[in-house]
């Protein structure tokens, strides 16, 4: 919208939009692309974007500020307006000035007799100078209602929060263009960081368990064995069960965990089930069960 009113012919305006989405799209995106890279382009990338936040920030003041206008516009539309009719008062004040003139000579002037035409004419030029206080205090009321309907209409055209701003001895249009460039702040504040949430690096986190539990290939009801090697080429002993998950460890914590629970069966201290040998190591319940395994040839 910023483009299309800036733009007098339709290319321009064109023009003025394609540049303007280039610059907001470059505002949102280049602080989550540059962050990856090195300082040098980091600091290049950085300044690139206070460019284009600077003038994607001006772009939207420019359309805020023209929305705020066409806005105010359409409220002082709305205000009725007052139709004068008659003469204006400069007018009327002439012609009681003049009329004001003539009741002077008319009364400057002197009858040995009772002169009836000069009473009359007295009469009519005070009657005149009446007619002209009348018309003249209708002028002043219909003055004061156009007055009173600019004032509306002034009002009317500055927006509500901007004109309270003026309480702070802050000018309108400066109020204005403050309000907008801080919309447009915070606009682009929060898109550059939704994108700097949105393409942030994935990572990749490797759950290690416990006890790590490798799943058998079981067929009908065969058994399944499995058997663990080390780089010293130390076999585990081979595990043969029912048709079930196959439960290993590596060698050396399982034979060491094997070890302790051996003397202490072997002292009478435990019984050799899963639930005192989970217990008794402080272990899961598979890694109990990987130790039971190991000593049922001596169990």
């Amino acid at each position: 919208m910023a483009g299309w009113q800036r733009g007098g012919f339709l290319a321009e305006r064109v023009l003025w939009i394609a540049v303007g989405v280039v610059l907001v799209v470059a505002a949102h995106l280049l602080p989550a692309l540059v962050r990856a890279h090195s300082r040098g382009v980091r600091a290049v990338g950085f300044l690139l974007w206070i460019g284009c936040i600077a003038a994607t920030c001006y772009g939207h003041a420019v359309f805020f500020l023209m929305a705020q206008k066409h806005a105010g516009e359409l409220r002082a539309a709305a205000v009725p307006a007052v139709t004068t009719k008659g003469r204006g008062m400069a007018e009327i004040a002439r012609d009681r000035a003049d009329a004001v003139t003539r009741l002077a000579r008319t009364n400057a002037r002197r009858c040995v007799e009772p002169c009836m035409s000069l009473r009359a004419e007295r009469t009519a030029a005070a009657a005149r100078i009446e007619e002209f206080d009348t018309e003249l205090a209708a002028a002043r009321r219909a003055e004061a209602a156009q007055d009173r309907v600019a004032a509306e209409r002034a009002a009317a055209l500055a927006d509500p929060v901007t004109g309270a701003l003026t309480a702070f001895e802050v000018t309108a249009p400066r109020a204005e263009l403050v309000t907008g460039l801080a919309f447009a702040g915070v606009l682009e504040a929060v898109a550059c960081f939704a994108w700097l949430l949105a393409l942030r690096p994935s990572d990749v986190t490797r759950v290690v368990t416990e006890s790590p539990v490798t799943p058998a290939q079981q067929e009908s009801n065969a058994a399944v064995t499995a058997a663990v090697t080390t780089e010293s080429h130390v076999v585990a002993p081979v595990v043969t069960a029912a048709p079930a998950p196959l439960l290993s460890l590596p060698v050396f914590e399982q034979q060491d965990d094997v070890t302790r629970v051996r003397d202490a069966v072997a002292r009478d201290k435990l019984r050799a089930t899963v639930t005192e040998i989970r217990k008794f190591l402080g272990c899961s319940q598979s890694r109990a069960a990987a130790v039971r395994k190991q000593l049922e040839p001596t169990t």
